[in-house]
């Protein structure tokens, strides 16, 4: 049976029994503490806490779910991945475990033919918690189950949790007996490699507080109501029903593990190390691709970075295949979107883009690879050269930080070169780094209210109408006041205070554009709104201060935007539009929207792209968008149906989810896309758009700066002035200019190649003194020198190399020389072929150095070069090498 046979039995089981089939949610967890969806209750969660009421009492889904908890452990045993797809069936408050038990065993023991699974009843066994008297009740009563066959676990094993804050309860685990090929008998508490568990009955009856670990957490206190939450893996139940050993040879991932072993010219099973990496190839580039889908894109924080840890997991273990330079990245992509797209039809649909930042990703990180292979080999090196089994800390920030090699590269390069890391002080410094530059952007969507505050206010008051899209000011009732996270009933002059009206026709940051400012008055008080928010669907929250009166819950309000703002944002929102369906009919359908920021006057916007936009393109896009302005086009707003909207071809932002009803907005027949911002009424308001300029944001993302309207307007203006002002200087015309300012910038480099040459000659005119006085150690000649700040990289290694060769081909000699050509001090060594057979190697010398200057470098045995941040440890960092020197002879 196919994977996505076992989704579609799952789902027509459940709705023929009352409940709603929900669409997978985003991997994109809306839920602040949680990165990525990692159980398939996650999108339900404020169901079961009780802070949003839901739309339906039984509900039914195949979530996509990532956990990278156990990343490590992926590839090395077949039981782990980090994607799988969790089939579940949900009851908030309406049937308990005297149904909930009964469904899920029909459901396995149903024969095929008839849409059930067909589970011999007498391979299947059952666990409950400890003290579950009534699981195990049922189980025997209702569905049959031997007593010999009901066993009872701890915390450990039954009882589930987020592993953060949340819902929680006792569970009853189904396991399917494989057989005695597969182990001991005695059921799953003696063998869950025999006895494996297919579906997961969590009884949702307690909030829980504190979570420490698994068994150590507290609870805060019952639900509402008790609640079912249930979980099928669809992967490990292909594996059972495909009757193949297990996740990795089911019908979706092995082609993609076949590719990988085919690309690679390797074939699974034959080497256990080579089946460890085409399992981390098949399981990581599946996960990429799904997580690429939802809108994740490759950084060096959060969720982005979980994907870029993936990928380049991935492509390394390509490299360990023997792929070398060799991009697979590409085909592999293809085949995955070619089996998951018979789940997930978004997939083929966005292939292009997907294609685009994955691509991206391989080649930033091919480059990394080659640079930080060559700087931890040197940081290696210089471990093990001092008897220490454990790389430093800094040295292991530096190379995630300054060269982009991810931490879990480096714990797995150590650890082929048994030595260990000091990932305690890696993980202090990463937080320290954190903590400078991260803002939580949670707290700007929630402030300091727990988001149940504004569940009730939204299940008491109901969802908030928004008037925006034809009013700029409304009269509404105050449905909620918030201070400091807690609804009050009043508050007064001075007080910082977030506010909830009836409806509104202030428009809330989303979709990329700002929030509306404005003012809400009451009968007695006045309230300066300066950002508006919405925490949950449906509600509205105006934050501001009140600077007269006192506002009070109940009252009729007055509540008026800032206009010029708005327009302002407007022209910036429909500006974007027109850029985008400008870079698309430039550069092709894979130049898809993956950001944008809509700020007054000026917008920002961002799109896959492969590389750097050439100017003539910019230049291109700039007059297509301003011709369509001359032509004022109409924009028109409408609502109509996804599929309907898709047959338009309405363009949708990447990665993002969208209902069945949505809103389209076209300017004219030129640009047509999904929307729920505000827009100008005609092409012609927004007067004129500037392109800024482009650059790379992360891999296979480019960003777009322009501005629109007066802001576009004065910039010109004040270009024009430049302009001027060059012309009188240069006493040139306007349009002699650039070839004017060419010829200056030629006669200044000619210059400074003079200047460049005379300081070379200056700096090799010393070079025979220096050998002249070189020290002996050990019988070596060597020469450390400090070279004249200015003096260039180039010609450091030229002096090196010179006074090198200056020493007797029988005679061992050391030359190390430094300089500051730019800020940044750099160092050269130079051993000659005597030198290196006494031990001595320019890569490890320059290592010693560098260090000390608070950077790092390599190369080869023969001369090396490196570099640090710190100029004032020159005269340290050449120390330091006469005491490398000395131990290695020594």
């Amino acid at each position: 049976m196919e994977s996505a046979e076992i989704a579609r039995r799952f789902l027509r089981f459940f709705e023929e029994r009352g409940h709603t089939v929900v669409p997978s949610a985003s991997l994109i967890a809306e839920d602040p503490t949680l990165l990525l969806v990692n159980a398939g209750m996650v999108p339900f969660k404020p169901y079961f806490l009780g802070q949003q009421k839901p739309p339906y009492k039984r509900a039914t889904s195949v979530q996509k779910v990532v956990r990278t908890l156990d990343i490590d452990e992926v590839g090395k045993t077949t039981r782990h991945a980090s994607f799988f797809q969790m089939l579940g069936n949900f009851s908030f408050g309406d049937y308990f475990k005297e149904q909930a038990i009964p469904f899920a065993w029909e459901l396995l023991t149903k024969p095929e033919s008839e849409g059930g699974f067909g589970f011999p009843e007498d391979r299947l066994w059952v666990t409950v918690y400890l003290d579950d008297d009534e699981a195990a009740d049922i189980w025997h009563r209702k569905a049959g189950v031997p007593l010999e066959r009901i066993q009872r676990r701890d915390l450990a094993d039954n009882y589930w949790h987020m592993g953060v804050p949340g819902p929680g309860g006792p569970c009853s685990e189904i396991y399917y007996d494989r057989g005695a090929e597969y182990g001991r008998e005695g059921g799953p508490i003696v063998d869950e490699n025999r006895y494996l568990e297919v579906w997961n009955n969590v009884f949702m009856q307690f909030q829980l507080g504190a979570v420490r670990s698994k068994t150590d957490f507290d609870i805060a206190g019952e639900l509402p109501a008790k609640s079912v939450d249930t979980g099928m893996g669809l992967e490990r139940m292909a594996a059972i029903l495909q009757g193949v050993d297990n996740i990795y040879e089911i019908d979706t991932t092995y082609k993609i593990l076949d590719r990988a072993a085919e690309l690679t010219r390797t074939r699974y099973g034959r080497d256990e190390r080579a089946d460890v990496s085409l399992r981390v190839v098949a399981d990581h580039v599946r996960t990429g691709v799904m997580l690429v889908a939802d809108g994740v894109l490759p950084s060096n924080e959060g969720r982005g970075y979980v994907l870029r840890r993936i990928l380049r997991r991935a492509i390394r273990n390509l490299r360990l295949l023997g792929a070398g330079e060799e991009r697979y990245m590409h085909e592999l992509t293809a085949v995955t979107v070619d089996v998951m797209g018979q789940q997930y039809a978004e997939l083929k649909a966005d292939a292009p883009q997907i294609h685009g930042v994955i691509d991206a990703e391989e080649g930033s990180f091919l480059g990394t690879l080659r640079t930080g292979t060559a700087i931890f080999d040197v940081a290696a090196e210089e471990t093990k050269r001092k008897g220490q089994g454990t790389l430093a800390a800094d040295q292991a920030f530096q190379l995630h930080d300054t060269y982009g090699f991810p931490i879990d590269l480096t714990l797995e390069m150590a650890s082929e070169q048994g030595l260990q890391v000091d990932e305690e002080g890696f993980r202090r410094l990463m937080k320290e780094q954190r903590d400078r530059a991260k803002a939580d952007a949670a707290s700007k969507k929630t402030g300091n209210a727990d988001i149940s505050v504004f569940g009730q206010i939204l299940e008491k008051a109901g969802k908030v109408e928004f008037l925006g899209y034809d009013h700029v000011t409304a009269e509404a009732e105050v449905v909620g006041l918030l201070v400091d996270g807690a609804s009050v009933a009043a508050a007064g002059a001075g007080t910082t205070v977030e506010v909830v009206l009836s409806r509104t026709p202030f428009y809330a940051e989303g979709g990329g554009q700002l929030s509306d400012q404005g003012l809400i008055r009451t009968g007695g008080a006045e309230v300066e709104i300066v950002d508006v928010q919405s925490p949950v669907a449906g509600l509205v929250v105006h934050r501001g201060k009140v600077r007269t009166g006192e506002v009070r819950v109940g009252e009729t309000a007055q509540a008026e935007i800032d206009v010029e703002r708005r327009r302002a944002i407007s022209r910036s929102h429909t500006a974007t539009h027109l850029v985008h369906r400008g870079f698309r009919n430039a550069l092709g359908e894979t130049a898809a929207q993956a950001g944008s920021e809509n700020s007054p006057g000026r917008f920002r916007f961002d799109f896959t792209a492969a590389g750097a936009v050439p100017p003539s393109v910019l230049r291109d896009v700039e007059d297509e968008v301003n011709a369509v302005l001359i032509n004022d086009l109409r924009v028109n707003a409408f609502h109509t149906s996804q599929a309907e909207a898709r047959a338009m071809g309405a363009l949708a932002l990447f990665g993002e989810k969208y209902g069945d009803t949505v809103r389209i907005v076209e300017v004219g027949e030129y640009s047509r896309e999904l929307c729920g911002g505000t827009h100008v009424a005609s092409s012609g308001q927004l007067g004129l758009v500037k392109v800024l300029g482009e650059a790379s944001i992360g891999a296979g993302v480019r960003r777009v700066e322009a501005l629109v309207g007066l802001d576009a307007f004065r910039f010109l203006a004040r270009e024009s002035v430049l302009v001027a002002q060059l012309s009188e200087q240069l006493k040139a015309r306007r349009e002699e200019l650039p070839e004017r300012v060419e010829g200056i910038v030629s006669r200044l480099r000619s210059a400074e190649k003079e200047l460049a040459t005379l300081r070379s000659a200056q700096a090799l005119a010393g070079a025979g003194e220096m050998a002249g006085n070189a020290r002996d150690l050990h019988g070596v000649s060597v020469v450390t020198h400090r070279a004249p700040d200015g003096t260039s990289p180039d010609d450091l290694r030229k002096l090196a190399l010179d006074v090198r060769g200056r020493f007797p081909s029988d005679r061992a000699a050391v030359v190390v020389v430094a300089g500051v050509p730019n800020d940044r001090p750099v160092v050269v060594a130079a051993v000659n072929e005597v030198g290196r057979d006494r031990g001595l190697k320019a890569g490890r010398l320059v290592g010693v150095a560098a260090k000390a200057l608070g950077g790092g470098g390599g190369g080869k045995d023969d001369v090396a070069q490196g570099g640090g941040v710190r100029p004032e440890a020159i005269d340290e960092a050449l120390a330091a090498v006469e005491q490398a020197i000395t131990q290695t002879l020594t």
